[in-house]
């Protein structure tokens, strides 16, 4: 009789056990929310045997017209120093979170325990604003793996509900990225297929979501230069592909 009690209550313990460790292991499968503002690292030099890490910030995320989840950032955050675009490159989240203008965080630290979030598909030609060579738009494509991310309007002190165009001179704007979080600044004008601001942005902060109010209007890549959100949308349109019919997600 005392066999079979001990032998009851080591099984009550197991299930007891069992039962407390489910939601540990659930949790660790919980997709993390990401938008406009999240920052992401990857590789600088894929296949090399001693990595080296960038960190840049998402533009937004959203789905295109095959219904892929996918995030929005610069095409230089994937051009190598020879011009290669590294399509195919892997992504990761930056759990570390972002700082502001007095104190920026430090890009580049991939969460590598909780493996990669994406695929690099489309890269852009970059601004060249400041190596010279073709004026792009500054715009990369990822697509998202759902088991891991899920879509979200809001990150630090940015809401995007809507995409839309540049608003006029003078409208003051602001921006979410890793590196110096919420800046704000007024549209100056435009330059060639730009348009400039005085927002304050960092190493990191590439490819931050420009907002006016709640509306998207473009895509910072730094010296106080954006994209039109308008005009990235028509260019991946253009390509085709992943990230052609793109739109918000939530």
């Amino acid at each position: 009789m005392l066999r079979v009690l001990r032998a009851l209550g080591l099984a009550a313990l197991a299930a007891s056990m069992s039962l407390v460790a489910a939601p540990a292991a659930n949790a660790e499968t919980t997709p993390t929310p990401v938008g406009g503002g999240s920052g992401i690292v990857f590789q600088s030099n894929p296949g090399s045997a001693q990595p080296a890490y960038e960190g840049c910030t998402l533009t937004a995320v959203g789905r295109d017209k095959a219904g892929n989840l996918v995030g929005l950032t610069n095409a230089h955050c994937f051009t190598d120093a020879q011009g290669n675009k590294q399509v195919g490159n892997s992504v990761y989240l930056d759990p570390a979170p972002a700082g502001t203008a007095f104190s920026p965080a430090s890009p580049g630290n991939p969460d590598l325990k909780a493996g990669p979030i994406g695929t690099v598909t489309y890269v852009g030609t970059p601004n060249h604003l400041l190596g010279g060579g073709p004026e792009g738009l500054d715009v990369s494509v990822i697509k998202l793996d759902e088991s891991r991310v899920a879509p979200t309007d809001t990150i630090g002190g940015v809401t995007i509900k809507s995409i839309g165009a540049p608003p006029a001179n003078g409208v003051r704007m602001c921006k979410q990225g890793h590196s110096t979080g919420l800046t704000c600044g007024i549209k100056l004008g435009t330059h060639d297929i730009w348009f400039t601001h005085l927002i304050w942005t960092w190493a990191g902060d590439s490819g931050s979501p420009v907002v006016d109010g709640t509306t998207l209007v473009g895509n910072a890549w730094g010296v106080q230069h954006s994209s039109s959100i308008l005009d990235v949308i028509d260019e991946l349109n253009a390509n085709g592909g992943v990230g052609a019919g793109f739109h918000l997600a939530y």
